[in-house]
């Protein structure tokens, strides 16, 4: 299934390479909120400093507004990183220039340098090869293990195998191994299950996966927008009212694969302390709004789980943030978590509930890319994918 050569198809003994790695983590009173993305890297990086590889390691953290924000340096991941491998973790104050390349050059076999966040230079994001060449000169090998920015065509992810050859870490070629297999050839019944608030962000993901799918559990406020479409009044709930007409034709298109919820959970108010009713589905009384699915819902999208082959899930079915309308997204945890399939989850808020729900360790696989994982959902190529070398 993985057509692209992996770090086990390059000899990086006494080399210097250079990963691309996803530590774009939440940071919280000055160190790291949640290392899922940092651990995930690991095994890549132990891989080659067992090998006897100088590693040096890039990545974006946030969103930089066009130069240097210390709010988003990657100092606090260098640190919290040391502490994972525990050994002496190098860092350089910029991802090129002087100080990257005096730090880089004196690197020895075995060492980790972690280099500035790549997006306080704005030429990332446009691709720039000057700056990509500048990259690619510290190392002699290139390694993408970023899944969750592979779907981006940036001077780090693509620009760099311009200049090296480059090879996917363990991490990527797990990520396209579970995703792509999913979407080419999954055990059936084949089962996704789509929430979140927009259906506009998903429309590609959705059209692919009614050719693939046997059956698309539909949640969160994505399905106000297919229940006006069939008539129903909403009151106050979030409905994208530019996307209703789109949602007639992919129910239409749908030949009853799509499934809606059967019933509501509502709230008078968007508060965490709103007053509650759950109703069988139909118009929606005026002053108050759809905030969850209703557990005849949930037994109805288990009783679909329960026997599904292959389950891949984006978008949580409610406001799960409120502890009275997490209901309906911890019932699908749960569904998803008993039922014998191959489980796919991506998607942050996804991924979230799962950890919040403490089923983590019942999902076979939980993607760190949230962009990313739609794009290949939906039949994409990736850019950061296709710019590494075949097999």
């Amino acid at each position: 299934m993985f057509d692209k050569k992996t770090i086990r198809d390059i000899d990086a003994s006494g080399k210097k390479v250079l990963v691309r790695v996803d530590f774009n983590v939440p940071l919280k009173d000055g160190g790291v909120g949640d290392d899922t993305r940092v651990r995930a890297a690991l095994p890549t990086i132990e891989y080659l400093l067992n090998k006897g590889a100088a590693v040096i390691l890039c990545s974006h953290l946030g969103r930089p507004k066009g130069g240097p924000d210390p709010k988003y340096s990657l100092k606090p991941v260098a640190d919290h990183l040391a502490g994972l491998l525990g050994k002496d973790v190098k860092f350089a104050a910029d991802c090129v220039g002087p100080e990257a390349e005096q730090a880089a050059a004196g690197l020895k076999p075995g060492e980790v340098l972690v280099l500035e966040n790549t997006r306080f230079h704005p030429e990332e994001e446009k691709n720039d090869l000057e700056l990509a060449r500048q990259m690619a000169s510290l190392a002699d090998l290139y390694v993408n293990d970023a899944f969750g920015t592979a779907h981006r065509a940036h001077s780090s992810t693509e620009g760099v195998t311009h200049y090296l050859p480059g090879v996917a870490g363990f991490l990527l070629e797990k990520e396209i191994q579970y995703l792509g297999q999913a979407v080419a050839d999954p055990k059936r019944p084949f089962v996704a299950i789509m929430g979140g608030a927009k259906i506009s962000d998903k429309i590609g993901v959705i059209r692919n996966l009614l050719k693939k799918a046997d059956a698309i559990l539909i949640g969160g406020g994505m399905a106000n927008t297919f229940l006006k479409a069939q008539g129903l009044k909403l009151a106050d709930s979030l409905v994208e009212d530019e996307s209703v007409p789109l949602a007639e034709e992919l129910l239409k298109e749908a030949g009853g694969k799509l499934l809606l919820p059967v019933d509501l959970v509502l709230g008078d108010k968007f508060d965490a302390e709103a007053d509650l009713k759950t109703m069988p589905t139909s118009d929606v009384p005026d002053g108050w709004r759809v905030l969850d699915i209703g557990p005849e819902t949930v037994k109805a999208y288990g009783k679909v789980l329960s026997d599904a082959g292959t389950v891949v899930w984006n978008g949580p079915m409610g406001v799960f943030e409120f502890p009275k309308f997490a209901q309906g997204t911890f019932g699908i945890a749960k569904a998803v978590a008993d039922s014998k399939a191959v489980s796919i989850i991506g998607g942050g808020e996804s991924v979230a509930a799962i950890q919040q729900s403490g089923l983590a360790d019942k999902i076979t696989h939980i993607s760190t890319g949230g962009g990313a994982s739609l794009e290949m959902l939906e039949g994409l190529e990736l850019p950061g994918v296709a710019a590494l070398q075949d097999k």
